[in-house]
């Protein structure tokens, strides 16, 4: 069983004795540092996947003990025991939710950042760490097409960044109007992505619905009907790709509702915004300019290691009302710069923007936007090999790196089936979701090392039925 030499007896030994508390690391510090190298370097493993709690339990052993186990035996454990027990993210086949395909300079970064054991909520502690996050922050800003006085930070993901900028809409608007007898309320889409209503229970406020036209996208003419005949509306959520089908909301439309009610708009593009960098989409994005927040995590589709949202404003004064923290102790803070602290829900924070501008600064900004255009040209070229098959239908238009498919004939149990061996294989990780209240296949394009005709390999397998 794997698990033999990974348990360890040691409990009972008492450390060696040194005259530091924690006695020589040395080794330890090489052995893991060529274990990170070697994992960076390294294809990953398409079979790892998930154990039950209780085999894994059995697996692992017991490796928190009064004088620990060793370094040795720990790393081994994670490499033998831990490791496997985790999802692949960054495997080429790997189309499942939405991945990560971090480039090898920002995994190595991210050993760097942690190495490095910088705080960087604050530019008195973080300075030269938050200089290179601004940085790689103005970037995006530039493709969103705002101000230079534009600002933000990093936050831990998309939740955390919707929440953030929800904070600050709702603080806007209650500096300028009482709150309604009725209490505050959100309006987005049913598609918009479950952060939004995760967000709206934790501030305790209400989401109103906006229908989508027969596209899937919200319009600006649904968002106007809506804020005409609801009052305590305080922030408008558009989406810059949602997650299930890739599809980018009426922006420019959307916005001129919002101007017309003086409401905040907030777009969400988690996934999507990475488009923004990518000429061949970009005038989707059209509208974006106006909004007045927006997120995109660089660990979904710009090439980072989780975690990492960046959160922008336009006018980042909204967000310092909102979220300046006040103690005897933060007196001495210099608030004349953008401290991270200052623009989300958070004070403690680690420096994680530092991988994305390593990566950044290594390949540049040209080779991203190549990258980007790479992912979409797969997924066009799977989708029109989709289009010309005789046994799959693409179930909706796609306009960003998401196809939604079906196979005419099957159930639920035949995707769930068909999802389940290509998984066990390690051939390809595509799960079913649901639209318009029917299952289909959905894959993900992030990665620039997919194969367009490996992909189409495996499609060429759904032509058999797979349930008895």
């Amino acid at each position: 069983m794997q698990n033999a030499q990974c348990n360890n007896t040691s409990a009972s030994r008492p450390p060696h004795a040194d005259n530091r508390v924690w006695g020589d690391e040395d080794g330890i510090v090489a052995a893991a540092l060529d274990y990170a190298r070697r994992r960076i370097t390294q294809a990953p493993d398409p079979v790892t996947g998930a154990r039950s709690a209780a085999d894994l339990a059995l697996a692992a052993g017991t490796a928190i003990t009064p004088w620990g186990i060793s370094g040795a035996a720990a790393l081994k454990l994670f490499d033998r025991v831990l490791a496997p027990a985790t999802r692949a993210q960054n495997g080429a086949m790997n189309l499942a939710y939405i991945p990560a395909a971090p480039t090898r300079a920002a995994l190595a970064f991210d050993a760097v950042t942690g190495a490095a054991n910088i705080f960087a909520g604050t530019w008195e502690a973080g300075a030269g760490a938050i200089h290179a996050e601004n940085e790689a922050l103005a970037w995006l800003t530039q493709l969103l097409g705002w101000p230079g006085t534009a600002a933000g930070c990093f936050v831990s993901g998309g939740t955390m960044g919707n929440l953030s900028a929800l904070i600050t809409a709702r603080a806007a608007a209650a500096a300028s109007r009482p709150r309604p007898t009725d209490g505050w309320k959100i309006v987005c889409a049913d598609t918009a992505h479950s952060s939004i209503s995760s967000a709206a229970r934790a501030m305790d406020v209400e989401v109103v619905t906006a229908p989508v036209d027969q596209r899937g996208h919200l319009t600006g003419a649904a968002v106007n009907t809506v804020l005409d005949s609801t009052a305590g509306v305080f922030a408008v959520v558009a989406t810059a790709g949602t997650t299930n089908a890739g599809l980018i909301d009426d922006l420019d439309d959307i916005a001129d509702a919002c101007e017309r009610h003086h409401v905040w708009l907030h777009v969400d593009g988690a996934y999507g915004g990475a488009g923004l960098a990518a000429p061949s989409v970009r005038h989707l994005y059209t509208g974006i300019e106006r909004a007045d927040s927006f997120i995109v995590d660089p660990h979904k589709w710009l090439f980072a290691p989780y975690d990492c949202c960046a959160l922008l404003y336009r006018d980042p004064a909204p967000a310092r009302a909102a979220h300046s923290q006040s103690a005897h102790y933060l007196d001495a803070i210099d608030r004349d710069v953008h401290n991270p602290a200052d623009l989300a829900l958070h004070l403690s924070r680690r420096a994680r923007g530092l991988p994305f501008w390593f990566s950044l600064a290594v390949h540049g900004t040209e080779r991203y936007s190549r990258a980007v255009e790479q992912t979409l040209t797969t997924s066009r070229l799977v989708a029109d090999a989709i289009r010309a098959s005789d046994h799959l239908r693409l179930t909706t238009d796609p306009e960003l790196s998401v196809l939604l498919l079906e196979r005419p004939g099957w159930g639920p149990q035949d995707y769930a089936s068909w999802s389940a061996r290509a998984a066990e294989t390690g051939a390809m990780l595509c799960v079913p979701t649901q639209w318009n209240g029917a299952t289909v296949l959905r894959m993900a394009f992030v990665n620039p090392d997919t194969r367009a005709d490996d992909v189409i390999d495996m499609l060429r397998t759904l032509r058999r039925c797979v349930t008895t």
